[in-house]
């Protein structure tokens, strides 16, 4: 599945290539209000990530508002975008998953990216714990324990995703598959039912993203096995990566990106780019990035188109692999 390889690529291309491309040099490339619409509640991570680029992106618009539209698994605001206005004024924050995996796993889809949309920039790479709960014994502290103890518990081997047919949901497959175990998959809408039910001990584990889960690690509630990135997120150094934990199948990082309405000027694009340029420079957007557990990753329009193309190939085999059947 798109991970390690993508992240690192888009790494090396935004290290080397000139990054961002220059702005107009005007003191508001608008001069009309903007919107970033996001198919998440208040308090996700794509609203935090979103909520943070309306404070810092500066020399775009007058203002920046966020529209939460969620619902339909982050898909109503990108078609919404769909024909949108190309003044500049309405554009889309979403993770990578909404638009490279979700034309494998749904049948019928509202939008395509690569012709509906205009990239702007990926904004920051989003990392996956797995996390286990009070269900599973404290004696388990490695993802091999529990392998182990899933073979011993079947009844209870069980792990939840904030979706059916999302990135974490084909994770947890991955795993089970490579470690030759059986893993009931709970789907729910959402990370916050997932921690919530952890917690309750109703399901055994779950692939979730930081964010969602740090407060409960911190204060041993939960206990994270293991990260998706190929590096230990800073904030818990003591995890180790998939890799480290010998499970590189659950391996996997996901892009937020920026989109406007297919269409739009290069003017507008261009200069959008470079304020989200100068937004991913400042010590203090990347510090409450950091926060988080996201890393601040921008690139050009057209590395971000290409990432898209790779990630649509990348899924398109990975979807096949499991024999997943496109939902309605």
């Amino acid at each position: 599945m798109p991970s390690r390889r993508r992240f690192i690529a888009l790494s090396s291309a935004t290290a080397f290539s000139g990054l961002f491309v220059p702005s107009s040099g005007r003191a508001d490339l608008v001069s009309h209000n903007a919107r970033i619409m996001l198919g998440f509640p208040a308090g996700s991570s794509p609203d935090f990530v979103s909520r943070l680029l309306a404070e810092y992106v500066k020399g775009y618009a007058p203002s920046i508002i966020v529209d939460n539209r969620p619902g339909a698994g982050g898909r109503l605001p990108l078609e919404a975008l769909k024909g949108g206005e190309r003044d500049g004024s309405l554009m889309v924050l979403t993770p990578g998953d909404q638009v490279a995996l979700f034309p494998h796993v749904y049948a019928k889809l509202g939008y395509d990216a690569l012709r509906d949309f205009a990239p702007v920039s990926t904004i920051c790479m989003v990392q996956f714990l797995f996390v286990v709960g009070p269900v599973v014994p404290p004696e388990v502290k490695t993802v091999s324990d529990f392998i182990t103890w899933c073979r011993a518990n079947p009844k209870h081997a069980s792990y939840g995703s904030p979706g059916e047919g999302t990135r974490p949901h084909f994770m947890g497959v991955s795993l089970a598959r490579s470690a030759g175990v059986e893993m009931t998959h709970v789907p729910y809408k959402g990370g916050p039912p997932i921690v919530q039910d952890l917690l309750a001990g109703q399901i055994a584990a779950g692939v979730i993203v930081v964010s969602n889960v740090l407060p409960h690690i911190q204060s041993g509630k939960l206990r994270a096995l293991a990260t998706t990135a190929p590096k230990r997120a800073s904030i818990l150094p003591d995890v180790p990566t998939a890799r480290e934990a010998g499970y590189p199948a659950l391996e996997g990082v996901e892009w937020f990106g920026l989109f406007v309405p297919a269409g739009t000027s290069t003017e507008i694009v261009s200069g959008l780019n470079s304020a989200v340029g100068r937004a991913l420079d400042m010590d203090a957007f990347k510090a409450r990035l950091a926060e988080q557990s996201f890393e601040p990753k921008g690139c050009t329009p057209a590395e971000f188109a290409q990432l898209i193309k790779s990630d649509l190939e990348q899924w398109a085999v990975t979807v096949k692999a499991f024999g997943f059947r496109p939902m309605d």
